[in-house]
């Protein structure tokens, strides 16, 4: 499959590497330090319109493919793995859903100031009693009362949850009917009855906002059930196949940083003599790097082509999320061994890389979940 980029996918790739560049690279750093919100960053790029990217320009976005997506994800991670985050959660979970299932009146009030740029977006779905078992973990309860919903539970990890204008809730509409007794339901940031719990402390990307929330007979109107009444855990899993060409992105981009760094900090170092990039043990660590995060990449690439070809690609999706992620891993793991003792100091940003990282290993979907997904789909189809 030829890989080639397009013209339009250049320069969007180039105008995400230039903005990461000069608008977030220099003080990823510092903001990793103090846990800073950077909200001006998110208005800059709604402007640039790149927080839009893959969704149609009657609506203020872009109307880029899915590579082109998934490049700037990469570019702007490459920088900043709390910002790449926070701009794929937005895109993919907090955005999309209402592009894929909202109706004409929903994406006019809620989806268009997201691809707009005018706030972020989010979506809840973990809760305390469970994650992976999705279906049969939500407790969360929307009941009707006359015109509005009535919402009482609670989710967790929810990112971007303190400062989204708009939190899209997945919470059971029908008891006792299993995934079909669950649905979507756009909740507003001020909708009364909605509560943002603490910021949680966390590893890494600490720049990134998760947090708890909270539905106290939280009221919101009729209509804000998106799509069809107990499909929600159906629209879910699409939402998450999407969702996973994101995170894969944002991976190849820590992966890609962390390489980076170590080809820069081997021909710098000097040991017995001459650069520590002259040594074989290096040098092995340097190249398999560049391999596996090469092979990420074209695995990312072909999840994006099926998807923008209307093509099933769940299962590619899960494959490039599962290595994409573990590459980086190993990339950035391999980035701190070449540093050696300072890569385990944060005046280096290899270390922040590795934290970054490790998330993507679990969120949307843990790698033994892909895994699961993947295996089924070939036992399934074995001869």
């Amino acid at each position: 499959m030829d890989f080639t980029l397009t013209e339009e996918q250049r320069a969007i790739r180039d105008l995400a590497r230039e903005f990461a560049q000069k608008e977030i690279t220099p003080y990823a750093s510092e903001w990793d330090r103090t846990h800073e919100f950077p909200a001006h960053v998110y208005e800059k790029m709604g402007a640039q319109g790149l927080m839009g990217l893959p969704f149609p320009e009657e609506y203020g976005g872009a109307g880029a493919d899915a590579i082109a997506t998934a490049l700037a994800i990469e570019e702007i991670s490459k920088a900043d793995g709390s910002i790449g985050l926070t701009y794929a959660a937005h895109m993919g979970l907090g955005a999309a859903p209402i592009f894929l299932f909202g109706n004409a009146q929903q994406k006019r009030e809620w989806f268009a100031p997201l691809a707009q740029g005018k706030g972020l977006g989010a979506l809840s779905l973990t809760e305390p009693s469970g994650g992976s078992d999705l279906a049969g973990s939500v407790k969360t309860a929307a009941r009707l009362d006359g015109d509005e919903w009535v919402l009482n539970g609670s989710k967790l990890y929810v990112t971007s949850g303190k400062v989204a204008r708009s939190i899209i809730v997945l919470c059971r509409t029908e008891s006792n009917q299993g995934h079909r007794g669950l649905s979507l339901i756009i909740v507003p940031h001020d909708a009364p009855g909605l509560v943002i719990g603490k910021l949680e402390s966390k590893m890494g990307l600490h720049t990134s906002l998760t947090t708890q929330v909270f539905f106290e007979e939280c009221r919101v109107p009729r209509e804000n059930l998106l799509g069809e009444r107990g499909a929600g855990f159906r629209y879910t899993m699409q939402v998450l196949d999407g969702g996973r060409i994101g995170i894969g992105a944002m991976a190849l981009g820590l992966g890609e940083a962390a390489l980076d760094a170590s080809l820069k900090y081997a021909q710098e170092r000097h040991a017995f003599g001459k650069p520590i990039a002259d040594f074989q043990a290096i040098q092995h660590m340097i190249a398999d790097s560049a391999m596996e995060l090469q092979a990420a990449r074209l695995l990312i690439y072909k999840a994006a082509v099926l998807k923008d070809a209307g093509k099933k690609f769940s299962i590619e999706a899960a494959q490039a999320k599962l290595f994409a992620t573990e590459a980086s891993d190993r990339a950035c793991w391999k980035a701190i061994q070449i540093h050696g003792g300072a890569g385990y100091l944060t005046d280096f940003p290899v270390e922040r890389y590795y934290r970054d990282n490790r998330l993507l290993l679990i969120g949307e979907g843990t790698s033994e979940v892909q895994r699961m997904i993947i295996a089924r789909d070939l036992l399934a189809n074995a001869v």
